[in-house]
This record gives C-alpha cells, sequence and structure tokens, in this order.
C-alpha cells in the first residue's frame, strides 16, 4: 500500500516520463500534451506547465510539427535532481493564476466585442436616419 503520496514537481515528473514511455509503447507515436494529460488526469493547463518545467531541464522535448505537438524523453536521471521539497501547491497556484488571466483576457475580449457591437449598432442607426431624411426630401 503506497498510502497518500504528496504531489510535487520531482513526482510529477516520474509520472509524465511513465507516461511518456507507456503511450510510446501502447501506440507506436509520442504523445502529446493533451494525451499524457487525459492518461494523468491533469487539467491540461497542469499539463502544460509540467511538461515546460520538464522541457526548461531538458527531461522532455516538445516538438512541433505536421502532426501536431509532441513529446519526447531526454534524460530521466535528471529528474533526480529536481529538489522534492518543491510543493504541488506551487504548480497548482501557477496553473490558477493562468486560468484566472485567461478569464480576464476573455472578459477583455467580451468588453470589445460588446462595445463592437454597440458602435455597429450607432453607426446602422445614424445612417437609417440619413437614408429616412434622404427619403423625405
Amino acid at each position: 500500500i503506497m498510502g497518500e503520496k504528496v504531489k510535487n514537481l520531482y513526482y510529477d515528473a516520474h509520472l509524465v516520463a511513465a507516461s511518456i514511455r507507456l503511450f510510446e509503447h501502447q501506440n507506436h507515436t509520442p504523445p502529446s500534451i493533451e494525451d499524457i494529460s487525459r492518461m494523468l488526469s491533469f487539467s491540461t493547463e497542469q499539463g502544460s506547465l509540467l511538461c515546460k518545467k520538464m522541457k526548461d531541464r531538458n527531461i522532455i522535448d516538445i516538438i512541433e510539427g505536421g502532426f501536431g505537438t509532441k513529446l519526447y524523453l531526454l534524460n530521466h536521471l535528471l529528474i533526480e535532481e529536481i529538489k522534492q521539497e518543491e510543493p504541488e501547491s506551487s504548480i497548482a497556484s501557477e496553473v490558477k493564476k493562468f486560468q484566472e488571466s485567461q478569464k480576464m483576457n476573455e472578459q477583455k475580449f467580451q468588453a470589445i466585442r460588446d462595445e463592437h457591437k454597440k458602435k455597429q449598432q450607432d453607426l446602422f442607426a445614424k445612417l437609417n436616419d440619413q437614408l429616412k431624411k434622404s427619403l423625405e426630401k
């Protein structure tokens, strides 16, 4: 029985490395970030962040090509250099920050869309008034 496992970057990096190997073995092709995230029940944002951290440490490589973005295991031994004290809360907080920034961007986009719609309605009203005036003459 493994018991409660404290999740951290070290632990999650081992999971990602194992899932890359398992996916390649089962599918005879390298996985995408989405494949790994689905396998590990991570959000895509969490999977992306984790893979970026692993790429920065030269543990994996992320290659974008004609068949999408694929993950390749470069050196799993470098996982041992990750501090085991780094709590998952730092990863979770970064994911939360990212999701909040996405929400803010969506709100800004919606405000711009609403403003554009109002300008368009005002323009149509103005053109309609001008058309009515020109027809009255």
